[in-house]
């Protein structure tokens, strides 16, 4: 990665033999206290393997840790199933928005320059910073373990049994950073008996190659082994004018493996293991615009020799023609740093080099004993890696106006233990969690700023500016008891509640500083003494520790009111974690860092599930209160989290299946978002970026999708189905604040595909992505006040592809 960890907090590779350990206890206690019944029908495998498909014509969901139909669960879900997701094209977790109401899910992430560092929004609720001192706002589970880190939240799916979408705040049973909602992942379990595989391979344009191949073994009547892998390769679709990189390209690279073990139908041990690693260009960044107003555009241009270019800094004084405001002329000058730099929507104009990698993998063992007919225990221990870096050149232009580099290392460790309990009217789970998680980041940002004497020298002199230096030792430790009992005293009526207790403990040491000149290397040894102390740092070099503790809860009622009518109404809250600020251009006040508190979200919802056979409607309306946000103020050019907002989100869903006897498929959602940002509180000494009225980041007034398709059965071996998807998405911006240069105006997105099938075993299937060719935003970021920039990611072009699919 470039860069040496700090010695401070160094516990990867210990935390890696206490995972290890704890998942081969696991298995070894399981060897010697399960039940010696190899004998016995496993069927609980049937039973999961159903769940993974549907029960007939029920969908299956476990959104309450425990497996019941869709259509009985008091939450407002969006259930997919491996079908669904391959006949819409679905390939990875940024693509679910497509299909999901009030869901926002973004790749590269502001200020990270990472393609893989994702930013989600449900409900108009989550987190636009995705760095490691932020918590996301809807927490991601891959087979029910928590993934920390943003750049583990970009998910390829590959071997995958099915996504569920949990929609509004989940605090009681998934706990911390779920206050907009939670998207859960379970990947295919291992089938006992049956040797069986599938691949396919897809070329397209842009020098797409894409393939992907998973088998099952069988290793005993009661043993089985699943692997599968991927890769995927093309080209970007932004080409940089200075050396012809291609930004935007694709090289991702994906293993899993698991293994089941079910000696009896009361006992099964499940291990498994997923490595995903990316190896990029960089975001396909552009220019957006330059407010020719701003301090570091206004110096880069004099710098530049830009023909009336003024600024007001030593050394130049009055009577020299560059001094003068900060102002940059509107001329076509390739030295003025204006809006004549705009290249287009898929040229960019940097010079600085860029690169997005990522490594991330996870290992995990869950255990599931039935202590008797009515009690079970499950244990589920996991350990997950992730390595990252990104540099961007943030205002995609030949000048260095700001370049930022953030790379991190993080390593998490979780254990949680539940005991449910089922029996007649009466159902229950109480449980204990454990996270452990230490990150180490390092960010560095060359930019043309302060403005200081030797900085503008330097500048003028066609030297380097200076550059900020941020190292950063992370630790959250948090501990959670949670419970929920449901009971249906009459027939048809069900009435849950539920209770979770959070305590996180974070932990923060940072070395801070700015290198004069820029190009110096990075200290060694690091400096350990404070500007008080007579040393370098803006922070002093010791732990600060915040503790955060929240009870959170929900309750609903159900009623059936018939065999096709299921109504309820629901209460949950939920809060994400606070935390410290890692970011500093200039010491904070007292040479500490600026601690931000925890924020909470309280939702009401009025829900209705209908099933009428053939199809499926479920509707929700819904009251979120949005309390204590962490909103970005901006000290200088450095952004900073305060909790400093207060927000009300109101609105509606529905989702709606159709799947008659016959060849016709038609699925279609809608969202509608009504979002008050109500009060913003001032920080002093910082500059608010939203006021009182304008939008919540990634809250669109309207989504709505649809897909339809219809299967014709050419003879008794081939089958032939065309397919159309679309999905349209109205006005929304990406930070808070109206910039709107980086606002998306709303857009409508076409897929088209056609597949013909050869014995349900081959398939061939030819479409295209972005059929109408539509240029919408996918991204955008803006610092127009004192750095002056504004950047934007527009989405792919229409593009092509061609598959070839087998099973056996």
């Amino acid at each position: 990665m470039g860069f040496e960890r700090d010695s401070r907090v160094r516990r990867s590779g210990r935390r890696q033999l206490m995972v290890s350990g704890a998942i081969l206890a696991t298995a070894f206690w399981a060897t010697f206290s399960a039940p010696v019944a190899a004998q016995e029908e496993p069927g609980r495998a049937e039973a999961e393997a159903d769940a993974s498909t549907g029960q007939g014509n029920a969908i299956v969901v476990t959104a309450r840790r425990r497996e019941e139909s869709l259509q009985e669960t008091p939450i407002a879900i969006s259930a997919f199933s491996p079908e669904v997701l391959e006949e819409r094209q679905i390939h990875q977790t940024q693509d679910l928005e497509r299909i999901t109401p009030s869901l926002q899910f973004k790749p590269a992430g502001q200020l990270s320059g990472n393609s893989a560092a994702s930013v989600v929004f449900i409900r108009g609720v989550g987190q636009v910073d995705p760095t490691a001192a932020v918590d996301p706002g809807v927490g991601i589970y891959i087979d029910e373990v928590y993934v920390g880190r943003s750049v583990g939240g970009t998910i390829e799916f590959g071997d995958i049994a099915g996504v569920e979408v949990l929609r509004g705040p989940q605090g009681t049973l998934f706990g911390r950073n779920t206050i907009g909602g939670a998207i859960l992942v379970r990947t295919r379990e291992p089938e006992f008996g049956e040797l069986s595989g599938r691949a396919r391979f897809r070329v397209g344009n842009d020098n797409l190659f894409e393939g992907f191949a998973a088998i099952n073994l069988p290793i005993t009547d009661t043993m089985a082994a699943r692997v599968s892998g991927g890769f995927r390769k093309r080209d970007g679709y932004v080409i940089r004018v200075y050396d012809d990189l291609d930004l935007g390209n694709e090289d991702v690279a994906t293993l899993n493996g698991a293994f089941r073990w079910e000696p009896s139908s009361s006992f099964s041990l499940s291990l498994r293991a997923d490595y995903t690693k990316r190896d990029e260009n960089g975001a396909p960044f552009t220019f957006a615009e330059i407010n020719e107003k701003a301090p570091v555009a206004a110096i880069v241009s004099v710098a530049a020799g830009c023909p009336g270019a003024t600024i007001p800094f030593a050394p130049i004084t009055p009577g020299d023609p560059r001094f003068g405001p900060p102002s940059v002329p509107l001329i076509d000058d390739a030295r003025c740093a204006n809006d004549f730099q705009a290249l287009g929507n898929f040229v960019n104009g940097g010079t600085a080099p860029v690169t997005s990698t990522s490594e991330v993998w996870g290992v995990s063992g869950t255990m599931r004993y039935d202590l008797s007919d009515d009690l079970l225990v499950k244990s589920i221990t996991a350990y997950r890696s992730t390595k990252s870096r990104g540099i961007r050149d943030a205002d995609n232009t030949p000048f260095v106006m700001i370049t930022t580099d953030v790379g991190g290392e993080s390593s998490q460790f979780s254990q949680e233990l539940q005991f449910q309990y089922e029996r007649g009217i009466f159902n229950a789970i109480v449980g204990g969690y454990y996270f452990d998680e230490d990150t180490f980041e390092r960010a560095t940002v060359p930019l043309a700023f302060p403005p200081s004497p030797p900085v503008i020298s330097s500048l003028l002199a066609g030297g380097p500016g200076s550059r900020d230096l941020q190292l950063s030792d992370l630790e959250t430790r948090s501990l959670a008891g949670f419970g929920e009992v449901s009971i249906e005293p009459v027939d048809g009526l069900e009435l849950s509640g539920g209770l979770r207790y959070t305590e996180d403990r974070k932990t923060y040491q940072g070395t801070v500083l700015n290198l004069f000149p820029s190009t110096l290397p990075d200290p060694d040894p690091l400096p350990t003494l404070a500007i008080p102390e007579g040393g370098p740092l803006f922070i002093y070099d010791r732990p600060f520790v915040e503790t955060f503790s929240a009870l959170t809860g929900s309750a609903s009622a159900r009623y059936d009111f018939n065999d096709w009518l299921n109504a309820y109404v629901s209460y949950s809250r939920s809060f994400k974690s606070g935390g410290f600020n890692t970011r500093y251009n200039a010491p904070p006040p007292g040479f500490v860092p600026v601690p931000f508190d925890e924020e909470t979200v309280d939702s009401f919802e009025l829900g209705a599930k209908m099933d009428f056979g053939a199809a499926r409607l479920n509707l929700a309306a819904f009251q979120t209160n949005y309390d204590n946000i962490q909103l970005i103020f901006r000290e200088g050019v450095v952004p900073l989290l305060f909790n400093a907002g207060k927000a009300r989100i109101r609105g509606f869903e529905a989702e709606f299946s159709y799947r008659p006897i016959g060849g016709l498929v038609f699925d279609g959602a809608l969202s509608v978002l009504d979002d008050d940002l109500l009060e913003i509180t001032p920080v002093p000494g910082a500059t608010a970026t939203v006021a009182p009225g304008d939008d919540l980041p990634f809250t669109p007034g309207f989504q709505g999708n649809f897909g339809i398709g219809y299967e014709f059965t050419l003879n008794n071996r081939l089958t032939l189905t065309p397919r159309f998807d679309g999905s349209y998405t109205s006005k929304f911006t990406f930070i808070t604040g109206s910039v709107p240069s980086i606002e998306e105006n709303g857009y409508f997105v076409g897929n088209a595909s056609v597949a013909l099938d050869v014995d349900d075993r081959w398939s061939v299937t030819a479409g295209v992505v972005n059929i109408f060719d539509e240029e919408y935003l996918i991204q955008g970021n803006a610092s127009l006040g004192t750095l002056g920039y504004a950047e934007r990611m527009f989405a792919r072009p229409r593009n092509w592809y061609v598959q070839v699919a087998a099973e056996f």
